[in-house]
């Protein structure tokens, strides 16, 4: 979903859901602290498995890295997540009571679950500025949000994201004039306007240089804690400067989790992905 669809599903004042109608998970509680519950999770496409009962549970506040070779399973288990496809089997709950597979992705967004790309997808003859605003979550339609004038209070807010992704001095500074990195930190800025529970951050580094690697890592770690995040990189160097906790995707299911220590270590790993990298 593209962030202007985001945008428009999210500030539509026709949409409006209620989240505590679905049943309870009775396998999460509270003090289990699990923001993310997959469990048995099967998709198939055309007799592929591309998905093969995977579990994944992710607690509230962590920055996990997602790591596996090209048809791990990586992209589709985030398309799940967000209501792109829909399994063939399994669960997949968002905190306590919310059912993933209940709702479509405009619910799911609302649900505070928000997802960037690979490639940034920004508004690129607006400003940096109008490019937060546009994303900003509220009662208002993009055409209104454009029209309308912003309070101290969002202005405020705008200011807070603007400093958080490090992107202050470049506030009027049209987005297709920034580069590469700074597009992906923008893209980050226009999530965070949503104020979203669980980040799902698709390769951000592909592409940037080592600064902009450097800054990338500096960003997301800063987020964790106030914010979950899902990290799928490629990009070992970059995992290794970030990682706390690694899940290792192979065929669509778990292979391997851990510490970076300890995946790096671990034979199957090396045998099916990371070589002479763990090395």
């Amino acid at each position: 979903m593209s962030i202007l669809t985001m945008a428009r599903a999210l500030t539509d004042r026709e949409h409006v859901y209620d989240f505590m109608t679905p049943k309870v998970n009775p396998l999460l509680t509270v003090g289990h602290g699990y923001l993310l519950y997959l469990e048995g999770l099967t998709v198939s496409f055309d007799g592929f498995k591309a998905i093969n009962d995977l579990n994944l549970y992710i607690k509230e506040g962590e920055l996990r890295c997602i790591i596996g070779p090209n048809g791990a399973g990586k992209t589709t288990m985030m398309d799940i997540i967000t209501g792109k496809t829909r399994p063939d089997s399994g669960s997949a709950w968002f905190g306590q009571n919310i059912d993933l597979l209940q709702l479509d992705e405009p619910q799911i967004a609302q649900a505070g679950i928000g997802r960037k790309f690979q490639k940034p997808t920004v508004f690129e003859s607006q400003s940096v500025f109008h490019n937060l605003e546009l994303a900003m979550a509220g009662a208002k339609t993009v055409f209104s949000t454009l029209m309308a004038k912003l309070s101290a209070s969002d202005i405020d807010y705008i200011d807070y994201v603007l400093k958080q992704i490090g992107l202050e001095a470049q506030r009027f500074l049209p987005a297709g004039a920034l580069s590469h990195g700074q597009k992906q930190w923008l893209e980050i800025g226009m999530l965070l306007m949503q104020n979203p529970k669980l980040l799902l951050v698709d390769e951000p580094v592909a592409g940037m240089t080592h600064q902009e690697m450097d800054r990338t890592a500096e960003l997301l770690t800063s987020l964790a804690g106030e914010r979950t995040i899902i990290l799928v990189e490629h990009d070992m160097d970059f995992v290794r400067s970030i990682a706390k906790d690694v899940t290792v995707l192979h065929q669509g299911s778990v292979l391997a989790e851990g510490t970076m220590a300890e995946v790096q270590s671990n034979r199957k790993v090396v045998e099916v992905y990371l070589g002479e990298e763990a090395c």
